[in-house]
């Protein structure tokens, strides 16, 4: 059966949403990465397993799969950045994005074209497309409690932004190596088009967008889960608005995810609430796409002896180039390893390599097959062995954490801070003692029908509409509020 197929794309979306929601808790507690859990499932129900998919490198189905794949990963990764954080580990920041990502891929690139005998400028779409650190297989990291804190910043935004910083140089070279750009003016006129106008009508349609819906909020307000599925509209129309004008519907989404996190942090929160767990499962649904024997058969089908050694080299390059980079500018030992360690490869830098198939470069094919053998090798040399070295540190981590993070079980009227938890006879002295303190009926809205019992002078703040209505009423900023759910 084809996965252009309705039946099998609806089994295969209801197979992935089924088990990406029954092993989620135990993939979180044994740090299996849940990459190698969907390609195997691809296994199963490819041509290999039980034949409901069937995928090739000219079918439609995986164009479309690849290209909302990529737009879901750069706006995601995008409306999920933090402008804070990004401003507290600058330095670190900067040595990741740029030397730590350019360095690696030129030596990647080099490795290609001296290892592979390939061209330059394919050489340089590979070496790009393998220094990808991808976002998806770094969540499973990232989520992890043991992970110390500002590493867990720096390798969060590393995989949000890297992809921005690589796009470019594939993009231009696919222009480069196109038949249709034989003059430097029309090379010129591709490159402002999809560098300038991608991002500005990209920027211009997250503006419009948030003013909109700021508008309507105020007039008649929009509940908070189809928000998130606002963020998601936003996303594509910024993609399609710059592919009509001849530019990068990828920057696009970029730029408007960027917009929508700086100017609007509610919508940001709804998409995170809401909206990220359906991107999430829809990459994950890619991976198993992929895993329908097309990254099997195409990685083994070229690891002979200078592939795999390329492999190698693609795979150590960011290691080698960030521990003696994140020694100079002072990162701890421990967190310098767990930093120069965590760069795997996976399904962004898939992604990358079809942008040139798609674009009917020649030999590109070449290029994701290597790109499959790289991912493959990632998927178990960091998925596995990156959660394995986690393992070995996280009870003295888990420990320290443990000891300094103490809850202070002083009283509130002591003028120390008030404890996460709150008895009643603790909520009774705040108020005895003036501090202003705001008693939350937090109940969703079927709870709250069904049960006639109220708190005494609390008001009610629905789960999904929390941050809007404490708006509208005016709740005092420096106040003590204080949530109950039953």
């Amino acid at each position: 059966m084809s996965a252009d197929s309705l039946p099998a794309a609806l089994a295969l979306i209801g197979i992935v949403i089924l088990v990406s929601s029954l092993l989620s808790g135990w993939v979180e507690r044994t740090g299996i990465p849940p990459v190698a859990i969907f390609l195997l499932l691809g296994a199963l129900l490819g041509p290999s397993g039980l034949n409901l998919v069937q995928l090739g490198l000219e079918s439609p189905t995986l164009e479309w799969i690849a290209t909302l794949g990529l737009v879901l990963v750069l706006f995601t990764d995008a409306i999920a950045m933090d402008f804070s954080e990004i401003r507290r580990p600058r330095r670190l920041l900067l040595m990741i994005l740029g030397p730590a990502t350019l360095i690696p891929a030129g030596i990647t690139a080099l490795a290609a074209w001296l290892l592979l005998d390939l061209a330059p400028l394919p050489s340089l779409m590979l070496g790009a497309a393998l220094a990808s650190t991808d976002p998806v297989m770094l969540r499973t990291l990232t989520r992890r409690s043991s992970l110390p804190p500002r590493v867990r910043e720096a390798l969060r935004l590393e995989g949000g932004i890297n992809d921005v910083v690589l796009l470019p140089i594939i993009v231009l070279s696919i222009l480069a190596l196109s038949p249709a750009s034989d003059n430097a003016a029309e090379l010129g006129r591709h490159t402002v088009g999809l560098f300038v106008g991608g991002p500005v009508l990209g920027a211009l349609v997250g503006f419009v967008a948030i003013t909109l819906l700021e508008r309507v909020r105020k007039q008649v307000s929009v509940r908070r889960d189809y928000e998130s599925l606002y963020a998601l509209g936003v996303a594509f129309t910024a993609f399609a608005a710059a592919e009509a004008f001849d530019g990068s519907g990828f920057l696009a989404a970029f730029a408007a995810g960027v917009v929508i996190a700086k100017l609007d942090v509610e919508l940001c929160d709804c998409f995170l609430d809401y909206g990220q767990a359906t991107a999430e499962m829809f990459l994950l649904f890619t991976f198993v796409a992929f895993g329908a024997g097309l990254i099997w058969t195409a990685g083994f089908s070229v690891a002979d002896a200078p592939t795999l050694l390329f492999a190698v080299v693609a795979l150590v390059a960011r290691t080698v180039v960030l521990l003696p980079a994140l020694a100079s500018i002072g990162i701890e030992r421990q967190n310098r390893w767990i930093l120069a360690l965590a760069g795997p490869r996976g399904l962004s830098s898939l992604l990358l390599v079809l942008l040139p198939v798609f674009a009917g470069i020649a030999g590109s094919e070449r290029l994701f097959a290597i790109t499959c053998l790289v991912v493959l090798l990632s998927v178990v040399i960091h998925g596995f062995g990156i959660a394995l070295f986690l393992r070995r540190i996280e009870g003295p981590v888990a420990m320290a954490q443990a000891v300094s993070s103490a809850p202070v079980t002083t009283k509130p009227d002591s003028g120390a801070p008030v404890p996460e938890r709150i008895t009643l006879e603790e909520l009774r002295r705040l108020q005895e003692a003036g501090h202003p303190a705001i008693l939350a009926d937090v109940r969703t809205d079927r709870s709250h029908a069904q049960d006639n019992l109220r708190a005494r002078g609390a008001i009610r703040l629905p789960p999904d509409d929390a941050v809007r209505r404490a708006r509208e009423l005016g709740l005092e900023h420096h106040a003590t509020v204080v949530l109950y759910c039953a």
